[in-house]
């Protein structure tokens, strides 16, 4: 049965590794899921038949309930609440290698140093993983405010609990089957992943999810050592692995350290000058009509997608629109910032729900340099990645993050439902620059128009 065993979970490890291989590109990534999960079903299958002590009906039972939510949960949510899902899904994941661990330690034979050390990382980090994840779940599903959450002798406070922990940690090891210690060690580590990501912005909040998607993976791979299960090991180092890597990759996309994004987070709100004006700029209000004429008969268009487009779900429409201005020979392509909406990948993902064609999408370092040659770029909701403060303006806290150069076409135009500041809560002056136009409204409407417009001509 070990033979049988160990040969399933490499079966399994295989397709984990195919599948994450698959996700290089949409066209392939559908089936990179797939090929993962079928990876999972092997995993949970050789488990159930080489553990025949195991009360299999009653796995396969609640495999099968969970299985059925998870589908469910997926099938059903918006693409506006994807990051939401993503932060409530790792913290199940945490929370389950945290218990997991925790039953190990208290109830297991757990006698070996390195054992008891896999045990209690497993705990703590899966532990802060979960309710880390949760109050970044709160955060984008404005259960609580998306602003830093502070209090007096915060970094006090913070220190003071992992000196507790530490204190712990030491008791544990001398005596691992203490229920005591251990629920102590549990509750503090369920607090410091809360009062770690409070006093963070909600604009970082795709940074944190990818870093506590990380500790998730690593705290996998650690209850793997725990319970001598290769198949653990390996998904939580892919997880852990990936997780960092894309942590570090959205960090640099920010011009942010990872430690300026946990203890410098913005999300205070920024007026730089009054309502409606920036700059001493006016604000300039555009038509419909206007607008459809520009793009109908521009030569090349940029089109900026942002979390305004995921809020009105109008992916649809903007396919309209790429199809009827391709048939008037404009050249249309899409400009996509790595942390454009609220998760990495946001928008490829949104537009390709949409079947508007992956050779349209362009990377920021590729498109940038076109700016200055495009006739109209349409901007929809995507505020902070666009703010030209960035670049020009070293008193703004958006300060040094790679943008797109927007602001260098010869005509811009905004698609917004008003004046409101993006996610981080920071005034856009592109929008009192003399050559951007506002179209104010929803933007599925305002698609919807645009589309009949430029039809009409």
């Amino acid at each position: 049965m070990l033979e049988f065993e160990q040969a399933g979970y490499l079966v399994t490890a295989i397709f984990f590794i195919a599948g994450m291989m698959r996700l290089k590109t949409p066209a392939r990534a559908r089936s990179g899921n797939l090929l993962s999960a079928a990876g999972m079903a092997i995993a949970v299958l050789v488990t159930v038949v080489a553990h025949p002590h195991l009360p299999w009906l009653a796995t396969l039972v609640v495999v099968a309930i969970g299985g059925a939510v998870g589908f469910l949960v997926a099938k059903r949510v918006k693409m506006t609440a994807m990051p939401q899902m993503v932060a409530l899904f790792n913290a199940m994941g945490g929370g389950a290698a945290s218990l997991v661990s925790l039953g190990s330690l208290l109830h297991a034979n757990v006698t070996v140093v390195g054992q008891s050390v896999a045990a209690l990382f497993t705990i703590i980090v899966g532990a802060i993983s979960f309710s880390g994840s949760l109050i970044a779940f709160f955060k984008l599903q404005e259960w609580l405010s998306g602003r830093p959450i502070t209090y007096p002798l915060q970094k006090w406070v913070n220190g003071g609990v992992l000196v507790i922990l530490a204190a712990v940690v030491v008791g544990l090891m001398a005596s691992p089957h203490n229920a005591g210690l251990a629920t102590v060690l549990i509750l503090l580590a369920l607090l410091e992943g809360i009062m770690v990501v409070l006093p963070i912005g909600g604009a970082d909040m795709p940074v944190v999810i990818s870093l506590l998607n990380a500790f998730t993976g690593l705290a996998a791979a650690a209850t793997g050592f725990l319970l001598d299960n290769n198949v653990l090991i390996i998904a939580g180092a892919l997880v852990g692995a990936s997780g960092t890597i894309l942590t570090q990759l959205m960090s640099r996309a920010m011009n942010r350290s990872i430690t300026n994004i946990l203890f410098g987070a913005f999300g205070k709100t920024v007026h730089s000058g009054v309502v409606g004006t920036v700059d001493d700029g006016v604000v300039t209000h555009a038509t419909v009509e206007d607008v459809a004429m520009l793009l109908a008969y521009s030569r090349k268009v940029i089109v900026v997608p942002g979390y305004g487009l995921a809020v009105a779900r109008a992916q649809q429409e903007v396919r309209q629109l790429l199809e009827k201005l391709s048939q008037r020979n404009v050249d249309v392509r899409f400009a996509i910032h790595p942390v454009a909406g609220r998760m990495p990948g946001h928008m490829n993902v949104l537009l390709a729900e949409a079947n508007v064609p992956y050779d349209k999408l362009f990377e920021m370092d590729s498109i940038n340099p076109e700016f200055k040659d495009t006739d109209v770029t349409l901007v929809i909701g995507a505020n902070d990645v666009t703010n030209p403060a960035a670049k020009n303006q070293p008193n703004s806290p958006l300060y040094g993050m790679p943008v797109l150069n927007v602001d260098q076409s010869r005509k811009i135009i905004v698609l917004k439902r008003g004046m409101s500041p993006g996610f981080a809560g920071i005034d856009n002056p592109l929008y009192t620059n003399s050559k951007t136009s506002m179209l104010f409204g929803d933007a599925r409407d305002s698609l919807n128009e645009l589309v009949r417009a430029v039809e009409e001509m």
